[in-house]
């Protein structure tokens, strides 16, 4: 809080000091110009109009997070237009969703850092969750993609969730290819799958990106059998844009990378109050 600074002002005349009062303190949060959107009820009470003295500053415009609305979030999906003909909308969850992503790391197999294989098991419990950038702020919007021609699936997210979370969410994101590159987990039905995880390419757009690439090789249900997962998320302003595409017959990287760019379009189009501009066939 800015305190309003106290005036002394003295002169010796005659042998007398003459000093001013000092000033009282104004207990206002004056010229910040912030909104913070944890204020209590009252706080939402409209104040009654204050004439502006004159020669005083104008306050500074507000730097409360972009949270977007559930109508903006939205429009700022992709559709399977920007994805290309082999993709339809999803008829419903893989079945490899509730039994790989499920696996508990083998910390055992971490032998000179235990506390790696706590960052690999969030990472697993992230995809299974769907939830590796953290917990949107305000709406968020979620659709998903079904590829007939290779039987993958894509999940595809935008919501809002403040610039300092998702800092610190991609700079966890970029350590994990070095901190969980390859290691041993277990399914729910005992199987045990070795996890390998590298860091991808993705079109240079938005604020910041991350790619990775999570393969999972072992068993499903007895018999032999590999996943493979694109992860890809990009940071534009306070929001971000996430998805995950893949299954147990491959990943089409292309398919990640086209819809991060358009994706990330639609989002700063939307951000910037403007109606998205059509896929470019």
């Amino acid at each position: 809080m800015i305190r309003p600074s106290c005036l002394l002002a003295s002169a010796l005349t005659a042998g007398m000091l003459l000093s001013t009062a000092a000033c009282s303190n104004g207990g206002g949060d004056s010229g910040s110009g912030r909104t913070d959107s944890s204020a209590s009820p009252a706080s939402t009470v409209p104040a009654s109009p204050v004439a502006e003295e004159p020669g005083a500053a104008s306050p500074s415009p507000s730097s409360s997070p972009r949270v977007l609305t559930k109508a903006e979030a939205q429009t700022a999906l992709i559709t399977n237009s920007d994805l290309g003909s082999q993709w339809a909308e999803s008829t419903g969850v893989a079945a490899w969703h509730d039994t790989l992503l499920k696996s508990k790391v083998d910390a055992s197999a971490f032998v000179t850092d235990k506390g790696n294989a706590q960052q690999c098991q969030k990472l697993l419990d992230g995809l299974y969750a769907e939830n590796l950038l953290g917990k949107p702020l305000g709406a968020s919007a979620v659709t998903g993609f079904d590829n007939s021609a290779d039987d993958a699936q894509m999940r595809y997210e935008v919501a809002s969730y403040g610039k300092s979370s998702l800092a610190t969410q991609m700079k966890w994101l970029a350590t994990l290819p070095d901190i969980c590159d390859q290691f041993t987990a277990v399914d729910n039905q005992g199987d045990r799958q070795t996890v390998q995880v590298v860091s991808t390419h993705l079109p240079d757009v938005g604020d910041a990106r991350q790619g990775l690439q999570v393969t999972m090789s072992g068993k499903l249900e007895g018999d032999p059998d590999t996943l493979t997962l694109d992860f890809a998320a990009v940071q534009v302003g306070d929001s971000a844009l996430s998805l995950t595409n893949g299954g147990l017959s491959g990943t089409e990287h292309q398919s990640t990378e086209q819809a991060v760019q358009a994706g990330a379009n639609r989002l700063k189009d939307v951000l910037a109050g403007k109606s998205p501009a059509p896929t470019q066939g």
